[in-house]
């Protein structure tokens, strides 16, 4: 925990605005998580030195600002923009315009519910605004949902740290293996499709 020692001065120091900051540096900038922030945030709270539903409030305003940074990103890259960009580097973001439709057609079918459980997958849930945003998912469900499943999140995080006081290595001991689980699938996954793309498109292409 060495390595984070400066967040729960941030926190102690800045309060309330100390935790969307982090949250909205965590959300453009994974490296800092959350698993760390927001039970952080409700170990203060239950300590009694702010309040654990303004902290939760804060958290999740936090994070959705920078949702919709990454969605207005993707958003002004667009779907055709990216199409183009995947003609010459399909191979490196192992997709094609197959997947790219297929993703499409999902989107469109099941975009909140996509976005919503997206939120509370790590990894995932810091990701899941640019593909929502390229294919122009309405900005109204999407923000919707994206507050929900933010909120619910940051909720349960705050909620651990706060029953849980300054047992935080209990918390660890959960999260901490479960993201670096989700980690090692993604990496497994995206190296295994680099190198059978070939392959893999042949296949799709058959089908």
């Amino acid at each position: 925990m060495s390595d984070w020692l400066s967040i729960p001065d941030i926190i102690a120091q800045w309060g309330y605005w100390g935790v969307a900051l982090l949250m909205f540096i965590e959300t453009i900038f994974p490296p800092i998580p959350s698993e760390i922030i927001m039970p952080l945030a409700g170990i203060a709270a239950g300590q009694g030195k702010f309040d654990l539903w303004l902290m939760v409030l804060a958290g999740t305003t936090g994070a959705m600002a920078g949702n919709i940074v990454w969605f207005i990103i993707a958003w002004k890259l667009g779907l055709a923009r990216f199409e183009r960009f995947l003609l010459r580097f399909g191979r490196i973001l192992t997709l094609d315009e197959t997947e790219i439709l297929r993703g499409r057609h999902l989107f469109e079918r099941y975009g909140g519910g996509i976005v919503g459980v997206g939120r509370v997958i790590p990894t995932v849930r810091s990701l899941v605004s640019i593909p929502a945003g390229l294919v122009r998912m309405n900005v109204r469900r999407f923000l919707i949902y994206s507050t929900l499943g933010t909120a619910l999140w940051t909720l349960g995080l705050a909620l651990a740290g706060y029953f849980l006081g300054q047992r935080f290595d209990e918390i660890d001991k959960v999260l901490g293996p479960l993201s670096t689980a989700v980690i090692v699938v993604v990496l497994a996954t995206y190296l295994y499709r680099v190198i059978m793309w070939d392959r893999l498109r042949s296949r799709r292409n058959e089908a």
